[in-house]
C-alpha cells in the first residue's frame, strides 16, 4: 500500500466552508494570499493552458461593486430582495479572489475541460485557505453571470466568465455542520 498522508485525508474528510457573512479581519496579507494562489494554481490543467486568472478584491473595490450590483439589478428588473442579497456579498467583504475562467483556443483541449480546470482552481483555493487556518467561502450569484456586470465590474472580456468568488478572512463564528451526501446511494460499482 502506498504511504498515506493521514493529516491531509483527515482535513479533506472534515473540511467545512465558512459562511462569508461570518468572515472578518484580519485577512491574509499579500504574501499569505500569494501562497494560497500558488497552491490553487497547481490544479489540473490539461495542456498547461492556464485557462483561468485571478482578480484580488480589497478595500474600495467592494463599495464600487455593491453600487454596480444595485444599478445593474434595477436595469435588468431584479427584485429588491435579489439585489439586496447580491449586494451583501460585497458589502460585508474584506478580501475576495475572483477566479476568472479565461478559456484558450486549443485543438486538443475541449472548452469543457478548461471550465472544469477553473472550477478545480476555485476548490483548491478554498481548501488552501481553510488548510492555512483562514475561513473561506466560494460564492457566485446572479451578478457573476451577467455579462455587463462582469465587463464593467471586473474588466472581463466577452469570452471570460466568473468561475467563483472566494471570500477569505478570519472566522468569527463556527457554523454547524450540514448533512452530507449518502455515498452509498450515489455510487455505482462496475466490475465487468
Amino acid at each position: 500500500m502506498p504511504p498515506r498522508n493521514q493529516a491531509a485525508l483527515d482535513f479533506l474528510l472534515t473540511r467545512r466552508s465558512r459562511p462569508a457573512k461570518t468572515l472578518g479581519t484580519p485577512v491574509p496579507d499579500r504574501a499569505q494570499l500569494t501562497e494560497l494562489l500558488t497552491a490553487a494554481a497547481r490544479s489540473p490543467d490539461h495542456g498547461k493552458l492556464e485557462p483561468w486568472r485571478f482578480i484580488v478584491l480589497e478595500g474600495g473595490a467592494f463599495a464600487r461593486l455593491s453600487d454596480l450590483v444595485g444599478r445593474r439589478g434595477a436595469e435588468i428588473g431584479k427584485s429588491e430582495e435579489d439585489i439586496a442579497k447580491a449586494r451583501n456579498q460585497y458589502d460585508m467583504a474584506e478580501l475576495a479572489v475572483v477566479v476568472v475562467e479565461s478559456p484558450k483556443t486549443s485543438e486538443k483541449i475541449p472548452a469543457i475541460e478548461q471550465t472544469y480546470s477553473a472550477g478545480a482552481v476555485c476548490l483548491a483555493l478554498l481548501n488552501a485557505a481553510l488548510a492555512a487556518g483562514w475561513g473561506a467561502n466560494w460564492l457566485s450569484g446572479w451578478p457573476s453571470h451577467d455579462a455587463a456586470f462582469r465587463a464593467e465590474g471586473f474588466g472581463l472580456a466577452p469570452h471570460e466568465r466568473i468561475a467563483g468568488i472566494i471570500h477569505i478572512g478570519t472566522e468569527t463564528a463556527v457554523p454547524p455542520d450540514r448533512p452530507r451526501p449518502d455515498i452509498a446511494t450515489l455510487t455505482t460499482w462496475v466490475s465487468a
